[in-house]
């Protein structure tokens, strides 16, 4: 199993380094030794673990895999990234509505998915959230 989480080079590291999310939206691209490993983790049917922005990287890289950040109602000061819904989407991905302390499974795809740092709340919110994303990858690992 993989796990990915915001933090990769510091915040909003798999939109600022691990792909071009932050200036190119949905026209991203992402790192070429990122996009052969999860490809080869899809392929071989190994579960993978996305957090905060980095269900965009899913998005590009497998076509058709729901992912969640969250919301999808822009303007609100409590999802001020909910506008990735819509990337998501424009991608070729599905983006599900979820609260921030759930995680979202494509059991189809094995991407578990769970909102974290998008959402302007309390830490142990983010921190629910985050364990049900490792509790559902480690669950698949097992199948």
């Amino acid at each position: 199993a993989v796990v990915s989480t915001q933090s990769t080079g510091g915040g909003f590291g798999a939109a600022k380094n691990l792909s071009s999310f932050a200036t190119a939206g949905a026209d991203m691209t992402v790192d070429s030794d990122l996009t052969e490993k999860v490809k080869a983790f899809h392929a071989r049917g190994k579960p993978i673990g996305l957090c905060c922005i980095a269900p965009v990287i899913a998005a590009r890289v497998i076509p058709g895999v729901e992912v969640t950040v969250g919301s999808d109602v822009e303007g609100t000061e409590k999802w001020p990234y909910a506008g990735t819904a819509g990337a998501i989407n424009a991608m070729g991905g599905k983006h599900v509505v979820t609260d921030v302390s759930e995680a979202h499974i494509d059991t189809k795809n094995k991407v578990v998915t769970t909102a974290a740092f998008m959402c302007e709340t309390a830490l142990h919110e983010i921190h629910d959230g985050v364990g049900e994303m490792v509790k559902e990858v480690v669950a698949l690992a097992r199948q």
